[in-house]
């Protein structure tokens, strides 16, 4: 069998896109998931995303992790699907969508897709360490040597020591400025580092207003695979009109022998 597929990347987190509204995709094969992901042996990718019907939004999105397993809401991923409708003539200049974590609306700007992400009201502040959610569970932590660091060495020990077997995605942050950050993901499912993780910035730019270190609700984030920025309003804790902004561009489309 012949599966067509499209490449599309956000600031370097990659992903293969396929366009299952006929529903002909077998979304428990998680063999064949990690395959397509595969770097040596398939397409190669963090993620794999199906595009889908929904009964009353535009779309629906159901994400994979390399690994083969679906996951929780992935940002970036979120941003690169929205590409792919326009790709698709599904949509012009806007879509809502739903997502794993409930439904989604973004705003198409040339090249720049900016996505609005679910409230966060829960963040745990433990010492040197913030945990939150923003559609994937996050862990931020600043560090001095985030140039040097071994992110897959260090955010492995984390991931799995401190969260378990369910794990979480580890955030490493150096602040640049008032409005500026630079963050290192690793993230669970890809067991790596990737060159950026949408969730992850959007947790980053939260923690850091949550504890002081900016007093800004509009972020930048810097990332191995680019720029990103997050905006918010607050309110009484609540953080709430989070949005999610940056490039979405399609890579290539194929076809592979599955």
């Amino acid at each position: 069998m012949k599966l067509t597929f499209s490449k599309f990347q956000g600031t370097g987190n990659d992903f293969v896109m396929i366009d299952n509204r006929q529903s002909f995709f077998n979304k428990d094969d998680t063999k064949l998931i990690s395959f397509l992901c595969d770097r040596n042996f398939g397409i190669g990718a963090d993620g794999l995303i199906l595009l889908e019907n929904d009964p009353i939004l535009d779309f629906k999105m159901v994400y994979f992790n390399a690994d083969g397993n679906e996951s929780s809401m992935c940002g970036n991923g979120g941003r690169c699907l929205v590409a792919f409708a326009k790709h698709l003539n599904m949509i012009e200049s806007s879509a809502q969508f739903n997502a794993v974590d409930g439904p989604h609306t973004a705003i198409i700007s040339g090249e720049h897709i900016s996505l609005q992400m679910k409230d966060v009201v829960d963040i745990q502040l433990k010492p040197n360490v913030v945990f939150l959610d923003t559609g994937s569970p996050h862990h931020v932590q600043l560090v001095d040597n985030i140039n040097s660091l071994e992110v897959k060495v260090e955010g492995a020990k984390l991931r799995y020591g401190m969260y378990g077997k369910k794990g979480s995605n580890i955030n490493f942050v150096a602040q640049n400025s008032e409005t500026n950050f630079f963050v290192r993901t690793y993230e669970r499912g890809v067991e790596d580092e990737t060159l950026s993780c949408g969730t992850g910035v959007t947790a980053v730019a939260i923690a850091m207003h949550k504890t002081n270190k900016t007093q800004a609700k509009k972020i930048q984030i810097k990332t191995l695979g680019g720029d990103l920025e997050i905006s918010f309003d607050v309110f009484d804790g609540r953080y709430t009109n989070v949005f999610l902004t940056g490039p979405a561009a399609f890579v290539f489309k194929g076809e592979i022998d599955v």
